[in-house]
């Protein structure tokens, strides 16, 4: 279990932090409230990571701090800031931090953030191993500069990798990840698909903290979670042939979609009793689509295979190193394909307009619109341009703004609605002509 340091000056900042990380399953081994404090507990707790504040009162700010901790102890240091001003990025980024998180942050942040913070330290260390064993093999008289060069064949990283998937509800899928890390967001966005899709939306889990962003949705009744504790399995096939039972025949609303998420595989055989029953009930007629997702870092090849047997679509993430994005219905890919992280980051970066409007269904603020495209497809956009563009439909009338507590969240007018509706379909119409494929014509009436 991982052990951190939280340093922010603000009590109720760290009292949360606390509380998210103990539910995360870290270890908070101590709290403070200033540059020297943190660099006391930083020499006295050995944490393995720290997030750290940046302005904070006393003789040294949390970059300053971070510098010397980094400097003398080795140890991670992810800033938690509500600066992100150019020339504090800039006096960041000297002290080479593991990452940079802007308040107000969420839980799904702060974990991907300490995970690649603990990864990256983690494969840091194993590459020195790597090195040091090199130059101990490395024959009497051999120059330095020949180390580098066998350094370089051990060191090579694979490339980045990004799976798009044209409909993650249009079939039974098996997810299978090493990483518990990576599976949230995915699994976030899969419930927001899985809504806006319609139908019964059941999301049946060991532990996760997704719940609490789909309270309003869980209210109205569009999505009914389950967790799912140890020794409780059992239970779970009797309520999804409950959920089965109810659902309202010939209608657009008699589907069930499904998100088991089976982080604790020791119950290995009711495991498989959930997939045979859900495989059973789709042979019959039931419409039944969606995802049975494990982590596979207790499964051998033969639980795998006694897992995949009867399901077609399989997709294995077996690390930070590949990436899974679920296309926007927008935007449809072939059922999988596999590109380069690089040519993604092109395409969001250079067509964003798409892929803001495909995002603008529901009132939201441009800093959420952000992390909805880092969430969605891993790459960064700035702030400045997802507002620039958003004033501009405001001017248009295409937007209304309306304030909620510090946020400013836009949302389409009925006329926007339309604008949008066209522009994608304008788009679409593009890709097709580009692609060569069967040409659509714009839905002019939009």
């Amino acid at each position: 279990m991982s052990k951190i340091l939280v340093v922010d000056d603000e009590a109720i900042i760290t009292m949360q932090l606390e509380e998210r990380l103990h539910a995360m399953g870290y270890t908070v081994v101590g709290m403070a409230a200033s540059g020297e404090d943190a660099i006391e507990k930083a020499r006295r707790l050995s944490p393995d990571l720290i997030l750290m504040d940046i302005v904070m009162p006393g003789r040294l700010n949390g970059i300053e701090a971070a510098q010397v901790i980094i400097g003398e102890l080795d140890i991670p240091v992810v800033f938690v800031t509500s600066y992100a001003d150019d020339a504090i990025i800039e006096k960041a980024k000297q002290v080479r931090p593991y990452g940079y998180i802007v308040k107000p942050f969420n839980e799904l942040e702060i974990k991907a953030a300490i995970e690649v913070a603990l990864f990256r330290k983690a494969a840091e260390l194993e590459m020195k191993k790597i090195a040091d064993a090199a130059r101990a093999r490395m024959p009497p008289g051999t120059t330095p500069g020949a180390a580098k060069v066998s350094e370089a064949e051990y060191l090579n990283l694979p490339e980045i990798k990004t799976v798009l998937l044209k409909d993650i509800f249009s079939d039974i899928v098996l997810f299978l990840y090493a990483d518990a890390s990576v599976k949230d967001p995915i699994f976030k966005f899969a419930i927001e698909a899985g809504i806006k899709k319609g139908g019964r939306l059941f999301f049946a889990y060991h532990r996760s903290v997704l719940q609490k962003y789909f309270l309003q949705e869980i209210r109205n009744g569009e999505l009914f979670t389950r967790r799912v504790k140890k020794g409780e399995l059992f239970f779970l096939p009797r309520i999804l042939e409950k959920c089965i039972a109810t659902l309202p025949p010939a209608s657009p609303h008699g589907s069930l979609q499904i998100l088991f998420d089976f982080s604790d595989t020791e119950e290995f055989a009711d495991i498989i009793a959930v997939k045979n029953l859900i495989l059973a009930k789709k042979e019959a007629g039931v419409p039944i689509t969606g995802i049975i997702a494990l982590n596979m870092a207790d499964l051998d090849h033969n639980h795998i295979g006694m897992l995949s047997e009867g399901i077609t679509k399989i997709i294995v993430s077996t690390g930070k190193d590949t990436t899974i994005s679920f296309a926007h219905p927008s935007f449809p890919a072939e059922s999988l394909t596999i590109v380069p992280q690089a040519t993604l980051d092109d395409v969001v970066k250079k067509m964003l307009e798409p892929v803001i409007l495909s995002i603008l269904e529901k009132p939201i603020s441009g800093y959420d619109i952000v992390h909805e495209i880092h969430n969605r497809y891993k790459v960064l956009i700035p702030q400045a341009r997802i507002y620039t563009y958003l004033y501009e439909l405001q001017d248009k009338g295409y937007l209304e703004m309306k304030v909620s507590g510090k946020s400013k969240l836009y949302s389409p007018t009925e006329t926007g609605k339309k604008y949008i509706r066209q522009r994608l379909n304008e788009f679409k119409f593009v890709f097709q002509h580009i692609l060569g494929d069967e040409p659509v014509v714009p839905d002019k009436s939009a």
